[in-house]
């Protein structure tokens, strides 16, 4: 169990680095394209300066952020309803959120499998993004490896949440 709790944390830190990074990229790209936006209406148009393929660049940074923070988030984004239980013991809803986190399981390893296989088509067309030209194999590939470590992720906690639930005093049950 604690194998399983020291890897599932090494993978969110790394998914944490990742949406951080591409966060700070995406608010640099939006910063600079604002401010040379700003320089050309100030200048008049004498400074035509601008950040080719900004909105190409914030929209695939922002793809990877959401899914790295998905992928680092998994166990602390489930909304409990309190009405349904309310009644059952701890252990009983720490088993029932291991079970709900196989959905997210299927999830990630369906969109890794998808974007892989997009990957796969994009690589055989050589298809370009549209402004920067750059390839969409590489985009796609990386989208399906956080979609994986979201799957793994979530088949870790689910693991660890049907199988080695606590009573809240740090006795499991197995």
């Amino acid at each position: 169990m604690q194998a399983l709790s020291f890897v599932s944390r090494q993978l969110a830190r790394l998914c944490l680095l990742v949406a951080g990074l591409a966060l700070l990229a995406m608010m640099g790209v939006t910063i600079a394209d604002v401010l040379l936006r700003l320089t050309f209406r100030l200048s008049g148009g004498a400074l035509n300066w601008s950040v080719v393929g900004s909105v190409e660049l914030v929209r695939y940074l922002l793809m990877f952020s959401l899914l790295a923070a998905m992928a680092a988030s998994v166990e602390r984004s489930q909304v409990v309803v309190e009405a349904f239980s309310h009644g059952l013991s701890p252990v009983l809803k720490e088993r029932l959120g291991g079970l709900f986190l196989l959905g997210f399981v299927v999830l990630g390893a369906v969109m890794a499998v998808g974007l892989w296989q997009e990957a796969g088509v994009a690589a055989m067309r050589g298809q370009v993004t549209q402004d920067l030209r750059l390839p969409m194999a590489p985009i796609y590939q990386f989208g399906a490896l956080l979609c994986a470590l979201l799957a793994l992720r979530s088949l870790l906690h689910a693991l660890l949440g049907t199988f080695f639930a606590t009573d809240g005093g740090g006795v499991h049950h197995e």
